[in-house]
């Protein structure tokens, strides 16, 4: 099975979370991103 990227919407709708929350995460080095 082939791993599939999440998008930021998919990510903070999943996570109960405003878009922003996961840039600043992503910016951070919090959350793992590419």
């Amino acid at each position: 099975m082939e791993d599939r990227w999440l998008s930021v919407s998919e990510i903070s709708e999943y996570l109960g979370v405003v878009r922003e929350s996961v840039y600043r995460w992503l910016a951070k080095g919090s959350m793992p991103g590419h």
